[in-house]
């Protein structure tokens, strides 16, 4: 991402750049790249939380000091934190204009990067760059662009639209599992506490629907009941990095349903942010995080098991099976794609 900016700051056909900060670096380069793309004429406007917890006070010296360069810097919406993580680039390109997005599940800070694990998507999708321009709108003219967020057509954008579209996904693994067909659902998050959702993914484990958890900290599921037809399993992996990333896989349309998020299903996240979810449409990044969620469902090293009792015991490795520790397996995963591309 810093690259990306960099590039920006200094590409004399860029002609603006729109980003969130949640989170800065103490030195951030990030902060470096935007003050320069202003010094070489381009508009730039940052979206800063001072409400960032623990960063608050960072973030003050920040907008004093991108203000004195001449930034743009938006202070979100009273009310609700701003907590997505997007980012536009405009570019004149042979006589027409040409943007670049970049949505993140976690903080652009390159330092909690070397130890957080997320995934970040640049794309050049039409669809996707015009709804996170109707996120940005939203947050400069709040009261004249309130329409905004519900005009979104592709992300899922919270307070309006998320949970609804996830309880959608859900509804529709739900009446495939009841016309006997494969019915799955492999779900990557920070903490699961949002009740409706919950209630949601009961009904659909009641029809038959399997459902695999990856959820590192709170989860407020019970993952095993009698009248739960299919396949109800949470873990959480703690290992030597942050698992930050939220990921949505549902299996059951001709293509599965991807989406990448800044999100986690709590209410606050849900209910009382800005929050975006980003469909993932290439077949071959689908297939990357599929098998990255994948390789984290067979940890048997670094994994406990969230059960009902909460005991949190590890994952039992079998006397002859593979030992599997995902965020290593990940890496080699990872590095053998980029040698391959």
């Amino acid at each position: 991402m810093i690259d990306l900016i960099r590039e920006a700051a200094i590409d004399p056909f860029v002609q603006s750049i729109r980003i969130t900060c949640y989170r800065l670096a103490k030195n951030s380069k990030i902060v470096n790249a935007l003050i320069n793309a202003v010094r070489n004429g381009k508009d730039v406007t940052v979206v800063l939380e001072l409400r960032a917890r623990f960063d608050e006070e960072a973030n003050m010296r920040w907008k004093e000091q991108l203000e004195e360069e001449g930034v743009k810097v938006l202070l979100g919406i009273h009310g609700m934190k701003v907590h997505a993580k997007i980012c536009v680039i405009k570019k004149r390109e042979f006589n027409r204009t040409k943007q670049y997005a970049f949505v993140s599940t976690g903080n652009l800070n390159e330092n909690t990067a070397r130890y957080y694990g997320d995934h970040c998507l640049l794309t050049t999708d039409r669809r996707i760059i015009a709804d996170i321009n109707r996120v940005f709108d939203h947050i400069e003219f709040p009261l004249k662009k309130t329409a905004d967020l519900k005009n979104c057509k592709v992300l899922p954008v919270s307070p309006v639209s998320m949970r609804r579209v996830f309880m959608t996904h859900l509804n529709t693994e739900i009446r495939t599992a009841k016309k006997k067909k494969p019915a799955s659902v492999v779900i990557n998050l920070n903490s699961l506490v949002d009740n409706m959702l919950i209630e949601k993914m009961y009904d659909a484990a009641k029809a038959g629907v399997e459902i695999n958890l990856i959820i590192r900290g709170i989860c407020c599921a019970y993952t095993g009941h009698k009248m739960f037809k299919g396949h109800m399993h949470a873990i959480s992996v703690i290992d030597d990095y942050l698992e930050h990333a939220r990921v949505f896989i549902f299996n059951s349309g001709k293509e599965p349903a991807v989406y990448i998020s800044s999100a986690d299903w709590m209410v606050r996240n849900l209910d009382h942010r800005i929050e975006v979810a980003c469909p993932v449409f290439d077949k071959g990044i689908k297939q990357e995080l599929t098998d990255i969620l994948n390789i984290q469902l067979a940890e048997n090293v670094k994994g406990r098991i969230l059960d009902n009792e909460q005991n949190n015991f590890y994952v039992q490795r079998a006397a002859q099976q593979t030992e599997v520790r995902s965020q290593e397996a990940i890496y080699k995963y990872l590095r053998s794609k980029s040698y391959k591309d």
